[in-house]
């Protein structure tokens, strides 16, 4: 399609036409979705963020992969058992499996994969997604070699693995990004460039046609994909866009089918979108909320920390900016997760919020240091951002200036502890509180705060080798109580809703979900 023709000037599909890299005769794709900010990486042991773990279900195949509504389905692995204590899963793959450039994809290139990720050197942000598996934490540590990890291959289809303790929900694990997996010889030859569409061997519905920097990753249909019958999609465009405002307006003006996340929508246009038929509003477990860096002062100061989170007026967030009708944050753990109650936190206090900052040596805010809050570039982030920046001045005193990173370089600073304050969002990975509260212990990839409690480690360690359901959560639920109204490393703003944009008379396979999965694999194009 050329972005070029019938244009009065510098204004609407003229617009569109430099964002996207200028006037083209590039072939339109059958299928055009925002998919958010430039992507960090496509390798799955590499990858941390929802935008990137879309696009690798897409290209990478786990044994278990989710459906449309967020369940997880068999993927490559086309049954399994359980052991009767519920340690052992036996996996058995569907025969004749294929790499995207022929090769047989065999359970040993599971067992490579995974490894590959828990391996030191890779530093994976997600390796502890693995310790659930015997022997993986001690591995990743540096304690044991890999061959005490409890993954066995006795043959070419069978992968037996080996859990610490019962896990239930370990068949859906195996459907995140991380468990997905990679071509051995192809890693091995490219090493980090194994992932550019020259060298790219994958597994999944769809293989890397192309990737142009700060515009669009392309996807075409694979061929060699076990059921190429369930894929109806032939070529799919993930198009980079950080600003909710260009991608509303690709939507609007047809140059984009379908918004996947309400961070692709203006939120000042959201009451008015209520009610249209492309508007798809749903339940999500997804919290957004602000990290402290409490290795850096002030904030290695609770009582700083506990002062910043007392002065925040939450619901004038989700009242004016956000306008989703999205639920104040007191829990990290949104509500909904079966016989789980998160705990209350804390209500917004400014009088004790300034005798906490004045005991801490900063009476209304005097000889407070300079520091910074961090946000990765979209409007949503900003406004958010400008409007605690004025409450902090407000109540406390303090002057907190704004600094903004695109998406990659923003998760360098979060991975280096380079903030003082940031921006963050959590989208659970199974319906359970301890994908939230998992972040937390001590080293994980994902802590990024820099915070360590003993207490906080064993009540989590406590929790997964529990017996007892009730017992197990009422474990969880201290972890958090002590996380969000002790210690304070983070502090939980709102609890997001999760919003698709689409014509349901052009597009199926779309649903919100509480995971907000939605496979690329899945969308179909009506035919009526």
């Amino acid at each position: 399609m050329n972005f070029c023709r019938g244009i009065p000037g510098l204004t609407g599909l003229f617009l569109f036409s430099l964002f996207l890299g200028g006037c083209t005769t590039r072939p339109r794709a059958d299928l055009i979705i925002c998919n958010g900010a430039e992507p960090q990486t496509l390798d799955p042991a590499l990858v941390s963020g929802q935008l990137e773990g879309r696009l690798c279900s897409a290209l990478l195949e786990g044994l278990l992969r989710r459906d449309a509504r967020g369940k997880a389905v068999p993927g490559t692995a086309e049954k399994w058992t359980t052991s009767p204590d519920g340690k052992v899963y036996t996996f058995t793959l569907r025969p004749n499996l294929r790499w995207s450039n022929g090769d047989p994809l065999t359970s040993s290139d599971y067992r490579w994969s995974w490894l590959r990720a828990l391996h030191p050197a890779t530093a994976s942000p997600y390796s502890e997604i693995f310790y659930f598996i015997r022997g993986a934490e001690a591995y990743h540590s540096g304690k044991s070699p890999s061959e005490s990890v409890g993954i066995e291959t006795p043959d070419e289809r069978t992968l037996v693995v080996h859990l610490e303790h019962p896990t239930p929900f370990f068949p859906a694990l195996t459907a995140f990004t991380t468990y997905l997996p990679v071509h051995q010889a192809t890693v091995e030859k490219f090493k980090d460039g194994w992932i550019r569409p020259e060298n790219w061997v994958g597994n999944g519905p769809y293989r890397l046609l192309d990737w142009e920097i700060n515009d669009r990753v392309s996807l075409k249909k694979n061929p060699l994909y076990h059921t190429p019958g369930r894929v109806q999609i032939e070529r799919i465009d993930a198009l980079a866009v950080n600003r909710a405002s260009t991608a509303f307006n690709l939507y609007s003006s047809d140059q984009a089918d379908v918004l996947l996340d309400k961070g692709m929508i203006p939120s000042l246009i959201l009451p008015e979108l209520r009610g249209r038929s492309d508007f798809h509003p749903g339940p999500l477990l997804a919290t957004y909320f602000y990290r402290f860096n409490v290795t850096r002062p002030p904030f290695n100061d609770v009582r700083v920390r506990r002062a910043f989170a007392l002065a925040i007026d939450k619901e004038i967030i989700t009242e004016k900016i956000t306008r989703g009708n999205e639920p104040v944050a007191q829990s990290l753990t949104p509500r909904g997760i079966a016989d789980y109650l998160p705990p209350e936190g804390l209500p917004p206090d400014p009088e004790t919020a300034r005798a906490l900052l004045k005991g801490a040596g900063f009476p209304e805010g005097r000889g407070f240091p300079r520091v910074s809050l961090l946000y990765n570039k979209s409007e949503l982030n900003e406004q958010i951002a400008v409007e605690i920046q004025a409450q902090w001045k407000r109540v406390l005193g303090v002057e907190v200036e704004l600094r903004n990173q695109e998406w990659a370089t923003y998760l360098r600073s979060l991975d280096t502890l380079d903030f003082d304050i940031a921006r963050s969002s959590w989208v659970g990975d199974y319906d359970d509180p301890n994908t939230f509260l998992d972040c937390f212990v001590t080293d994980r990839g994902n802590n990024r705060t820099g915070w360590s409690n003993p207490e906080y480690d064993s009540l989590l360690t406590h929790a997964r080798s529990e017996p007892n359901p009730a017992r197990r959560l009422e474990l969880l639920q201290k972890a958090e109580t002590l996380l969000l109204t002790d210690a304070l490393p983070i502090i939980p703003i709102y609890h997001f809703i999760g919003c698709l944009m689409f014509d349901p008379n052009k597009w199926g396979g779309l649903y919100p979900n509480l995971l907000d999965e939605h496979p690329l694999s899945e969308i179909t194009k009506q035919t009526r």
